[in-house]
């Protein structure tokens, strides 16, 4: 009888245990195809067109369409070049603001199907669309608002255009991972020979509500890129210098960011978020690996170095946001050697840096945990499974983790992340290593959100302990890696 109590009892204490609830997210938070695409990572920015052959940065729309001639032209190398690299998708400039299109558009005679390449007959679009289909990676799509070839451009007839050309777009090549809709717009242009000034209102002469209701009739998983219009996936981030701020939520409010206009201010919030933003729009890092964003000779000896890549990559992946790395074909067709060796010398000294995760076979603790319930128990963080997470009660939001290796190990990286699903929780953290029998602090830091990298001196220590300092809730960890 008394064996019967006892286990009655025993299996009442694991249901209980069991039956803890997980917390409430902290709103907003991601939908599921803004999750995949964050953990993605890595895409490949393609910007190729007129440019490519006259030196310019911004065509002015009266450029000789037949000066586009890549008669090497090859996306299976550059499909190949960046999937060997590490890129998970890439996203070409179909047309840039000079107008020229890179698919032979029926709505458009500035294509390529009027000109002496190919015959006429040539296609980037989907060149480019094939040969990331042949190599894995995903393939998106850049289509400029700004068109300084059109006549029309800034009447109610050229958005009727460029509906026909996206709706073309998505149709004949989708599907399409993600849609990049520039956040440069109106100025000085060719306009089918008027050679003037043109602006237009941004926020209402494109209807961006209805663009965007376009590109989701198609696909509701693409991303929409749109500069924080109101209905966007992903927002820029301020800047083109390669990283988003050392503070970084995935947070803003988009009619905010509206109402600040050109001001100096607008910039700061995308680069670091709004902690109490209400719509979930995560920062994605666009950045060239030359000074410009399309091919120039000039520039062969100035492509950034492996180790400039990496520290992008650390100041854009490592805190927490997508990172678009813009690499240009040159007039031949091709993306060019000292890019190609760059970007392999890139993803070999990643694939160094963190190839040996101290923390598999680490004793991991915690001063406190979730019901004391196995569902949100030390083990999750190390478990390699990013659907499990550490969690604690509601009302702590204070608490450390300790990471204790087998022997004396040197540490370089530390690698946290949060479970964005439930939300971005964690407004500071420090991390120590154990010196002589005494915690030493190494780092001190801000938000963690889909995933944070942060770099110490090397420091030989058994020990690592991440005090998790403030939260808008609950702290909720699903990953820790050290190397």
């Amino acid at each position: 009888m008394r064996s019967i109590i006892l286990l009655s009892l025993f299996f009442a204490f694991a249901c209980k245990r069991s039956d803890v609830l997980p917390p409430s997210p902290v709103l907003p938070v991601p939908n599921q195809h803004q999750v995949e695409w964050q953990e993605k990572e890595l895409f490949a920015f393609v910007h190729f067109t007129v440019n490519t052959f006259t030196g310019k940065e911004w065509g002015y729309g009266d450029e000789n369409p037949d000066i586009f001639d890549p008669v090497y032209f090859n996306p299976d190398q550059w499909a190949k070049v960046l999937k060997d690299a590490g890129f998970k998708g890439a996203i070409l400039t179909a047309k840039h603001h000079d107008g020229f299109c890179l698919w032979p558009s029926q709505f458009a005679s500035h294509s390529v199907k009027n000109i002496s390449w190919m015959g006429g007959k040539g296609d980037v679009v989907a060149g480019l669309k094939d040969a990331c289909a042949k190599h894995g990676l995903e393939f998106g799509i850049y289509l400029s608002p700004w068109d300084r070839n059109r006549a029309d451009y800034a009447s109610s007839a050229y958005i009727e255009y460029y509906k026909n050309q996206l709706n073309e777009l998505i149709s004949s090549y989708g599907p399409i991972f993600e849609i990049w809709f520039d956040g440069a717009n109106g100025g000085d242009g060719y306009y089918g020979g008027a050679r003037e000034m043109r602006k237009i209102d941004d926020q209402v002469y494109y209807n961006w509500p209805q663009t965007f209701k376009i590109v989701r009739s198609y696909n509701p998983k693409t991303i929409i890129r749109g500069d924080a219009r109101s209905a966007s996936d992903s927002r820029w981030c301020g800047n083109e210098e390669g990283y988003i701020g050392e503070t970084n939520w995935n947070m803003v409010t988009p009619d905010s960011l509206i109402a600040l206009g050109k001001d100096k201010k607008r910039l700061e919030v995308l680069n670091s978020g709004d902690e109490r933003g209400n719509v979930w729009m995560p920062a994605e890092v666009d950045v060239s690996i030359r000074p410009g964003w399309f091919y120039h000779d000039s520039e062969d000896s100035l492509v950034k170095t492996p180790d400039e890549l990496f520290d992008i990559y650390l100041n854009s992946i490592g805190r927490g946001s997508p990172l678009l790395l813009n690499v240009a074909p040159d007039k031949r067709g091709l993306i060019p050697e000292p890019d190609v060796q760059s970007l392999l010398l890139w993803k070999k000294k990643i694939g160094d840096a963190f190839a040996n995760n101290l923390t598999i076979g680490a004793k991991v603790t915690v001063d406190s945990y979730r019901g004391k319930s196995n569902q949100f128990a030390a083990v999750n963080l190390t478990d390699g499974n990013k659907e499990t997470y550490w969690a604690t009660d509601d009302n702590i939001i204070s608490s450390s983790i300790e990471l204790e290796f087998e022997k004396p190990q040197q540490v370089q990286y530390v690698l946290i992340q949060e479970n964005i699903k439930l939300g971005q929780r964690v407004k500071s953290f420090t991390i120590e290593v154990l010196q002589n029998g005494q915690w030493e602090q190494v780092a001190n830091a801000t938000t963690i959100g889909y995933k944070r990298i942060i770099r110490i001196n090397p420091v030989e220590t058994e020990k690592v302990k991440i005090n998790i300092t403030g939260a808008k809730a609950c702290p909720v960890i699903s990953n820790i890696e050290i190397y």
